[in-house]
């Protein structure tokens, strides 16, 4: 990992941010390039971003907003408002990794990386959304599966998972 750095992404790197999502997700499932720029812009401080120190570049990213809910909704994914910086959890939207990228560790790095820095604030729980072949690797990563979610996003079905924080 010391050839990457792991830090808040900065906003002068909003474009190439947003652009990554749209590399890592197929069409239906990438949030639009104008809710991620809103999205690094009102919650820049829990977007972060894995640098390959060589290049400068970004490669990965984990990035999500804070709430009070506890329930995942589709409407996180669009609606910025419902960003609340002094929220107990997270609701994590997109963690990608550059393919040319993956298999070095760098979506666990993040996520580790994640937790702690959310830990720190005193947050309670990390929730996220994903597709059932990628139920494992969030497990390996410390999520309790919850089983179907409500979510409906890019017309998926979509398993619901969360992670303790601070219990």
């Amino acid at each position: 990992m010391d050839k990457f750095e792991f830090r808040i992404i900065k906003k002068e790197e909003a474009d190439e941010g947003a652009m990554l999502e749209q590399l890592c997700f197929p069409p239906h499932e990438a949030c639009s390039i104008p809710s991620m720029l809103d999205r690094i812009e009102k919650a820049t401080d829990i977007f972060l971003v894995a640098i390959d120190k060589k290049t400068g570049k970004i490669v990965g990213e984990l990035n999500g907003i804070a709430t009070d809910e506890d329930r995942f909704r589709d409407e996180f994914f669009t609606d910025i408002n419902l960003h609340n910086p002094n929220g107990k959890n997270i609701m994590l939207l997109g963690l990608c990794v550059l393919e040319e990228y993956r298999g070095f560790g760098i979506a666990k790095e993040l996520m580790q990386v994640y937790v702690r820095n959310e830990q720190k604030r005193g947050r309670k729980k990390l929730f996220l959304t994903c597709l059932d072949e990628k139920i494992a690797m969030y497990e390996k990563f410390g999520f309790k599966d919850l089983g179907i979610s409500d979510s409906t996003w890019g017309n998926e079905q979509w398993h619901d998972m969360v992670y303790f924080l601070n219990d």
